[in-house]
């Protein structure tokens, strides 16, 4: 039975990183929860899916913070809006929450500014009196270091001061970016590490170091790159079409076969992100309504747990539970 985790809290209902979100996932039972730190600018970790917050926070009509609309390029992509990296945390904390995808969760859409931006103490504070786990995701950790932001190290100081900092805590870090979770283990941080792996390209952070000749995500999947993952971290977090293995015409195939080749290896093996919405399924489970109307996720999802997963996330928490755990959700 797979790990359910709440991707950001309950991205499904309630604008994602807010209090709400994160609440109503503990509440739904889940066995952790997920934020993504960024940094602020006086080098304290914020719950943000991206440092770019002109999406996801009201700070578009904070006049006072209208003269902070910049032009950046974040791993090769140029984003004009607000970053945290200019933002003290005390300021981020009066922006409001904001969903993300309006157009295919309106509901979500309905909350927003209701709740403030957090921090990941805040986050780290819900999940202890929760009683769940946290899966903290680093962010952008190449980029931040270019502008004086060590983030392994930001992490390490932070789950100190919080009390999570020690191996007894239910807490696992992971990355899309190999050489921030290498600092890590440097640093003897005693939590589980998990590389993030994306269905296609390359980790930005091995781009900036190696050019041409790096290595990209499929190559850790090959049977030499999953022997080298077992000397360097606890587990790999695939893209679930990874897992389901389309073919040409999007029919899934799965489950792939480093799935087990992983866990042979004494590798977890995750699973991200389960959603409902035929915006994020596969063609074949797709139904009539529109990209924000619900398909036949529970098809897709039946070829994931097929596949024996050590975890999942899941943006509606209730249907995870429900599905991978075959319980309803607690009150």
């Amino acid at each position: 039975m797979p790990l359910i985790i709440g991707h950001r809290g309950a991205p499904g209902h309630l604008p994602e990183h807010s209090r709400g979100s994160y609440l109503r996932a503990i509440r739904a039972g889940v066995d952790a929860v997920e934020p993504d730190v960024v940094p602020t600018k006086d080098g304290v970790l914020v719950v943000r899916h991206e440092n770019e917050i002109g999406s996801t926070t009201n700070v578009s009509v904070r006049p006072e913070f209208a003269a902070r609309r910049t032009t950046k390029t974040v791993d090769g992509e140029l984003l004009t809006g607000w970053f945290t990296e200019d933002f003290t945390a005390d300021e981020l904390r009066t922006l409001r929450c904001r969903e993300r995808l309006p157009a295919i969760r309106p509901d979500s859409a309905a909350h927003d500014d209701a709740e403030p931006v957090l921090l990941l103490r805040d986050v780290l504070a819900l999940a202890r009196d929760g009683g769940v786990g946290v899966v903290l995701e680093i962010k952008h950790a190449a980029y931040f270091a270019r502008r004086g932001f060590d983030m392994a190290e930001l992490v390490r100081t932070e789950l100190s001061e919080a009390g999570w900092g020690d191996a007894a805590r239910p807490l696992v870090i992971e990355s899309f970016e190999p050489l921030v979770l290498a600092r890590l283990r440097e640093r003897g941080i005693p939590h589980p590490l998990v590389q993030l792996v994306e269905a296609e390209g390359t980790p930005w952070d091995l781009r900036e170091r190696d050019g041409g000749d790096a290595a990209p995500y499929a190559s850790m999947l090959a049977p030499a790159g999953l022997d080298a993952l077992t000397d360097e971290v606890e587990g790999i977090s695939c893209d679930k079409r990874s897992i389901l293995d389309p073919d040409a015409s999007g029919r899934a195939r799965g489950p792939a076969r480093f799935v087990e080749a992983a866990q042979s290896r004494g590798l977890r093996v995750y699973a991200w992100t389960c959603r409902p919405e035929n915006a994020f399924l596969l063609p074949e489970f797709r139904g009539a309504g529109g990209p924000a109307a619900w398909g036949d996720y529970r098809g897709e999802w039946a070829m994931l747990r097929a596949a024996g997963l050590d975890g999942v996330f899941v943006d509606h928490p209730e249907l995870g539970v429900e599905f991978f755990r075959g319980a309803g959700p607690t009150s």
